[in-house]
């Protein structure tokens, strides 16, 4: 029987076909895959003609064409829907993938080509994406270690391959240890709690065939149940075991993981001949050094902690003033804030809620990039990984520009927060390659014949990943290298927080957020108040959000620790983090440093990127129009068509004339006077 994932997909869209693929045709498929992509490299190195663009770095982009078309549609599936099966999957893979690629670039057949196209590049009359093709290949092989010989060589292959299976590891015991816990609430316990919340817990604990309401370790109810139970020790238990998830003990512990991943970097970086693993990790990056790193997170941290710190003194007023006497902790946080904002903005999450249904806020995030871009969404039937999924055909003036798959609510399959992902990339090397996107949420499902109805910031977070989903249907490159969102990563979030803006639009909120029942729009004083209190408890937000980034990057900057825990703590201290305030992502759960390489060293990169999208927006404030069309296009051309097509710096100068400092971002959170 021949396998669906190396037939020709005779789909819609040439979508995987989902509906005849089984769990067991993904490892022989990738097997296959691999022999393909060893024979093209093969090809290459074994020819007799001397090295050009086209036989040596275009060949090189195509070798892996089985292989993209095969682990797209599996990691799809992986993190967003995973069973047994796949984890098994995703442990044989990682260190499978982790060996081909130090194949390739420790080839030195093959390095020795590029190398030769390198130190002529200035005769092969490239084009400027060539040639910035050309610069990132020779670097990425460089920096993969194609210039090592020897032991050194051997040791960074086999490190490579136990990072990859460690990664992995990591995120399957955090997936495992959410999966694994959750508090029944009886009828009293829902208590104080609004209808919408005590929905999610029903629906919650329908899907884990309880018989009653449960909070689960999902965000999308975690936290809302922390904003709103007036029950004290009901909050401690449930925040308890969200910041234990990873450090439970037993085999899904992830302290001792977390030390390994550590240890290992540190060795990889001195391999290549770097002081430190973030030295070697930023160097391709905006931020180029820790020392840029550093000076942005503390210039953000002293006035966010002030702010904060401020804060805390009002909600420990108002929990004396409920007969609690000792000190405001990490679980009384949300619930005094919530009650602070309920009296200060008079702003109730419980009323602004039903104005937030999800697709109206789908219909807005298209909306907005239609005004902007030009692109229509309609919605079509196709074969999806999961009931959950829908789908949209993007085009623009009838032409076909991407297909993008939405999938929005949590279940105990997926894995937690939020992403977006490429089943397939833009490219045009091998004709029109049209990209096929994926946003992935984790968003509380309603009851059956509900709406689905979001908070403010899950609306915030729809529109962030779907400026991702923008920065992957707009790109006009020829090479996949460089298509989309292959940037700088504290460059990678410029499109995606950028975006957020729009939703702050006035005139997008009083169209979109409707109620259900009535379709009646949002009441324009409640509008008011819920745009003037954008910045409300930014100092918690802040906090919270930088000392994980500043525990990153003392992590990689010197000796790796050997106790991961005690590390954090002592960094913790050294800043001066509030009591009542944890770590966004304590070190156990912190799935963006030790799950994979790419936020690695990386986190401040939420940061440095708002403090371009805080100055990109205002450009067009600046002009008195958030939909300025000249203003757009320039944002179109220069950034999110390009991909890593140009270096990510020179880009944001093409788009703003000049590089930003860090005031707008500081002026958009309201920090400036802390």
């Amino acid at each position: 029987m021949t396998n669906p994932l190396l037939a020709t997909w005779d789909t819609p869209f040439d979508l995987p076909p989902y509906d005849a693929i089984r769990d067991e045709d993904f490892s022989p498929a990738v097997a296959a895959a691999l022999d393909d992509g060893r024979a093209a490299i093969k090809a290459i190195t074994d020819q007799a003609e001397a090295p050009t663009f086209a036989n040596t770095i275009e060949a090189l982009e195509r070798a892996d064409e089985t292989l993209g078309r095969v682990l797209g549609a599996f990691y799809a599936v992986a993190g967003a829907d995973a069973t047994p099966a796949r984890e098994d999957l995703m442990r044989e893979f990682s260190p499978k993938l982790a060996a081909y690629g130090s194949e390739i670039t420790m080839n030195a057949d093959l390095f020795a080509r590029i190398e030769t196209l390198w130190q002529a590049r200035d005769t092969l009359e490239l084009t400027e994406e060539q040639a910035r093709v050309l610069m990132l290949t020779r670097r990425g092989f460089v920096r993969a270690g194609a210039q090592l010989e020897g032991a050194a060589r051997s040791r960074l292959g086999e490190i490579k391959e136990r990072l990859a299976s460690l990664g992995t590891q990591f995120t399957q015991n955090l997936l495992a240890d959410e999966r694994a816990w959750s508090m029944p609430l009886a009828e009293a316990d829902l208590e104080g709690l609004p209808d919408f919340v005590k929905a999610t817990a029903r629906a919650a604990g329908a899907e884990r065939g309880q018989d009653g309401p449960v909070v689960t370790l999902s965000r999308s109810l975690i936290v809302p149940f922390l904003q709103f139970s007036p029950r004290r020790d009901l909050r401690q238990k449930a925040f308890a075991a969200w910041v234990a998830r990873g450090a439970n003990g037993g085999k899904t512990d992830n302290r001792a993981v977390a030390a390994e991943i550590l240890k290992l970097r540190e060795e990889r970086a001195a391999l290549l001949g770097y002081d430190s693993f973030a030295a070697y990790k930023l160097e391709t990056e905006m931020a180029e050094t820790p020392d840029a790193v550093r000076n942005l997170l503390m210039a953000v941290w002293e006035p966010a902690r002030a702010m904060a710190e401020a804060d805390a003194e009002v909600l420990t007023a108002m929990m004396r003033a409920d007969g609690i006497n000792g000190d405001l902790e990490p679980w009384d946080w949300r619930y005094y804030a919530e009650k602070r904002r309920k009296a200060e903005h008079d702003l109730d999450e419980a009323e602004l809620k039903p104005f937030l249904q999800l697709d109206r806020m789908i219909e807005a995030a298209f909306s907005c990039a239609h005004r902007l871009f030009g692109i229509e969404a309609r919605p079509v039937d196709v074969p999806l990984y999961h009931p959950d999924c829908r789908a949209w055909e993007i085009t623009r003036n009838g032409e076909h520009l991407a297909l993008f798959i939405g999938d929005y609510f949590a279940r105990a399959s997926k894995r937690s927060g939020a992403w977006c992902s490429a089943m397939r990339s833009q490219q045009k090397l091998a004709g029109n390659i049209r990209p096929v996107v994926i946003n992935v949420c984790n968003f509380a499902k309603p009851e059956a014949g509900q709406p689905a109805l979001l908070s403010y910031d899950d609306a915030r977070t729809l529109f962030h990943e779907f400026g991702h989903a923008l920065h992957q249907m707009l790109s006009d490159v020829t090479y996949e290298s460089i298509s989309g969102t292959s940037v700088a990563r504290d460059f990678v979030e410029l499109p995606s927080q950028l975006y957020e803006h729009w939703l702050e639009v006035p005139e997008v909120l009083a169209e979109f957020a409707t109620l259900a029942d009535t379709g009646a729009p949002m009441p324009a004083d409640m509008l008011d108040r819920l745009l003037k209190a954008k910045n409300f408890d930014q100092g918690f937000a802040t906090v919270e959000y930088v000392a994980s980034a500043l525990v990153d990057l003392a992590f990689h900057e010197g000796t790796a620790p050997e106790d991961v825990m005690a590390r954090q703590a002592e960094v913790l201290a050294d800043i001066g983090l509030p009591h009542a305030i944890t770590m966004r992502h304590a070190s156990p759960h912190f799935a963006h440093v030790f799950s994979g390489d790419g936020y690695s060293s990386g986190y401040y990169s939420y940061m440095w990127s708002e403090v371009m999208d805080a100055d990109a927006f205002e450009a067009f404030e600046d002009v008195g129009d958030a939909f300025d069309p000249a203003t757009a296009q320039a944002l179109h051309d220069h950034v999110l068509s390009k991909g890593g097509s140009v270096d990510a710096k020179a880009l944001y100068t093409r788009f703003r004339g000049r590089l930003p400092g860090v005031e707008a971002l500081l002026k958009g959170r309201g920090l400036t006077a802390a």
